[in-house]
């Protein structure tokens, strides 16, 4: 019994070591080049939050789905910029494959 014991008091230690829970990777995408317009910018950061949302939800990657994506909230001339700018935020993000905020 003694022996028992003693080898219990060994590998408690040993089984809580192998317990942790793997941690996400916090991933910062670079900013949008200064060349963009400020609606492309915004659309970046919109779909870099936009790709967060989905991989903590474990969604597969698809820009399109998001209702942002299809109807920008900018006037129609400047829908292409949010667009490009929302698709490359989202690119990044999933590329990293990293949910951190």
């Amino acid at each position: 019994m003694r022996r028992f014991l003693g080898l219990a008091a060994l590998l408690i230690p040993l089984t809580l070591a192998g317990c942790s829970h793997p941690r996400p990777v916090a991933y910062y995408p670079p900013p949008p080049p200064p060349a963009w317009t400020e609606i492309a910018r915004q659309g970046f950061q919109t779909g870099v939050e936009a790709a967060r949302r989905d991989i903590a939800a474990g969604l597969p990657p698809d820009a399109q789905r998001h209702p942002r994506f299809r109807n920008p909230p900018v006037p129609p001339p400047a829908r292409e910029d949010f667009r490009h700018g929302f698709g490359e935020g989202y690119r990044q993000v999933y590329a990293h494959g990293a949910v951190g905020y």
